[in-house]
């Protein structure tokens, strides 16, 4: 079965009851029993629930995955996964992250004993050269947030083998559309189904996926134990989401497509960071952030807001935003400028996001002849 047809209809079987062709919303916090233990498969909804089942087989199976685990939100399930270890454990991080994973790490996960290490995620060696005797994960994200670099995941597998490190993938970016770091030799995928999975920036989710059982027992165990588990409608409206993902998918690739060619001819803009596929494009702008400042204010249809990957697009100023928990010496040095902007391109029409970007920076550059007439001197011809 392929990816499209995976999307619609792995654990999104008809109801026998009914014979709905989606799968109900089974809005139920607990199940009757027949005896004390003996029950349909479900007693709780923390526990475990059809609807959320529903998603978490969906989940597994278009990350060609065995077991599917959803959670409250990906901050959520990227708790799930460092939970694995414990106090005294050594994680190696890919440097580029983002700012909510290292904030998790830094504020969280320190105070409890973890051991952290950042690697360059342009240099796989460091990943190596970064190994301890107690080093018992490693975690990356590919394309990286925000400067959307790329990591050889299968290159990095050869480097860990043999070592018993685990590999974790934030997947948010590429979505299993354009990656699955499973089949390229990772023990655990994470996943904002916030974001590209949902699709329409209208529920908050996470998720976990893996193909080893001792993995999966231990972050089942930790799903209903610490119990950050989605709501039922929220792991509705993300199995409803998933259901376009490829159609979205291929909009935001062909678009953000579109707009590089026109972003990187543009003479305003410094640099630009892109993976060469999907829907997510940053770039630098000349004139520092004054310049961000006026274009983030003349855009017209880009919306200034957190977050990614819904059918609208936004734009975000990560050094403030998604990633203002890290330091400002700590961004600098990994290469996040305050001239740096983000974008989630969306599926409207391409060329209307093109003149959208257009018009904004425009006024960019009228604002920046404008300053520098006035900074110019008087000059009086003396006679």
């Amino acid at each position: 079965m392929r990816f499209e047809t995976k999307a619609i209809h792995i654990g999104q079987k008809p109801d026998p009851q009914t014979g709905a062709v989606i799968v109900p919303v089974y809005q139920a916090s607990t199940f009757e029993q027949e005896a004390v233990g003996k029950h349909k498969g479900y007693e709780y909804s923390r526990t475990g629930n059809p609807t959320r089942k529903a998603l978490e087989e969906t989940l597994a199976a278009l990350e060609s995955g065995k077991y599917g685990l959803a959670f409250a939100s990906g901050v959520a399930a990227t708790t799930a996964v460092l939970n694995l270890l414990k106090k005294g454990d050594h994680i190696i991080v890919g440097d580029d992250i983002y700012g909510g994973t290292y904030r998790l790490l830094e504020k969280v996960f320190k105070r409890w004993g973890l051991q952290v290490t950042y690697a360059e995620v342009d240099d796989l060696d460091s990943f190596a050269r970064a190994i301890r005797k107690n080093t018992k994960m490693v975690w990356i994200e590919t394309p990286t947030n925000p400067l959307l670099k790329t990591i050889d995941i299968g290159r990095l597998v050869k480097k860990l083998r043999n070592k018993k490190i685990l590999l974790a993938v934030d997947n948010t970016f590429a979505s299993p559309y354009f990656q699955r770091p499973l089949d390229l030799g990772a023990d655990i995928v994470v996943h904002s189904t916030t974001k590209y999975l949902a699709g329409h920036s209208d529920v908050v989710g996470g998720a976990v996926i893996t193909s080893k059982e001792e993995i999966y027992q231990s972050l089942k165990f930790y799903q209903n134990a610490a119990g950050a588990v989605p709501g039922i409608w929220d792991s509705w409206l993300v199995l409803r989401g998933i259901k376009t993902l490829s159609v979205r998918m291929r909009e935001h690739d062909r678009n953000a497509k579109y707009l590089v060619k026109f972003l990187r001819i543009h003479p305003r803009v410094e640099k630009i960071y892109y993976p060469g596929f999907g829907g997510m494009i940053s770039f630098e702008l000349k004139g520092g952030y004054p310049a961000v400042e006026r274009f983030l204010a003349t855009l017209k249809i880009f919306l200034l807001a957190e977050s990614l990957g819904g059918v609208e697009s936004l734009v975000c100023y990560p050094p403030r935003m998604t990633h203002g928990s890290i330091p400002r010496e700590e961004r600098l040095k990994r290469g996040i400028k305050n001239n740096l902007v983000r974008l989630s391109i969306g599926i409207e029409d391409k060329d209307d996001l093109k003149e959208d970007i257009r018009q904004a920076l425009s006024k960019v550059d009228k604002s920046q002849q404008n300053q520098e007439t006035a900074a110019s001197p008087v000059r009086v011809k003396v006679l």
